[in-house]
């Protein structure tokens, strides 16, 4: 079964919230996502989750309960969900609310070939989230909508869960030339000063 078309490029996606993401904890999962994050423009307190498939939510969990004063958000995507649906319910089980989860829905598992995923035949990670407990779980389609849902979540200051549908299409690679080591010590410096310049409540 082939993907169902979407109006929404992730990168368009990631661009229309750039700007939001300046003084925030970013995590993202390995593959399209972090090589377009990455193209938009690299910042210091962007993490990409590399060799770690399906733990992105669990870092940014991980993150958000241990400083609540910060803002986290997690660039996601189905392939990666659906390999830890745990995820789910432990994000439900500590309901940060300061931590709002994105996943970006191409229905494919494109940095590794494009084979499809269950969201290709049915499975729907919104009513997952939903069912899990997550309080706050929507399902977007367009680049508009997409900022509306990411606004609204984050000014909710309750833990949301966004599945973005967006077409399987993503960069010409997936490697780029920031190495590992580089990204994890810079990412470790800027949590280190980020509360004293950062105040996002998570109550």
């Amino acid at each position: 079964m082939s993907p169902v078309p979407s109006s929404m490029l992730r990168i368009d996606a990631l661009r229309s919230v750039y700007d939001r993401l300046t003084d925030r904890v970013v995590i993202t999962i390995m593959g399209a996502v972090a090589a377009e994050l990455q193209a938009i423009g690299h910042r210091p307190n962007q993490f990409y989750l590399q060799h770690a498939m399906g733990l992105a939510s669990s870092m940014g969990l991980g993150v958000a309960l241990t400083r609540p004063e910060l803002s986290v958000v997690v660039f996601d995507g189905d392939g990666s969900v659906l390999m830890n649906l745990g995820g789910l319910t432990t994000l439900a089980r500590y309901r940060p609310r300061n931590l709002v989860h994105v996943v970006f829905d191409n229905e494919s598992l494109l940095s590794v070939g494009g084979f499809p995923t269950a969201t290709s035949t049915g499975s729907d990670i919104t009513a997952m989230a939903a069912a899990a407990g997550i309080p706050r779980a929507v399902t977007v389609r367009t680049v508009d909508d997409f900022v509306s849902a990411f606004d609204e979540a984050i000014a909710a200051h309750e833990l949301t869960t966004i599945v973005a549908k967006v077409d399987a299409k993503g960069p010409a690679g997936f490697v780029t030339d920031l190495a590992l080591l580089e990204n994890r010590f810079e990412f470790q410096r800027w949590l280190k000063k980020a509360g004293a310049r950062t105040t996002h409540p998570a109550s």
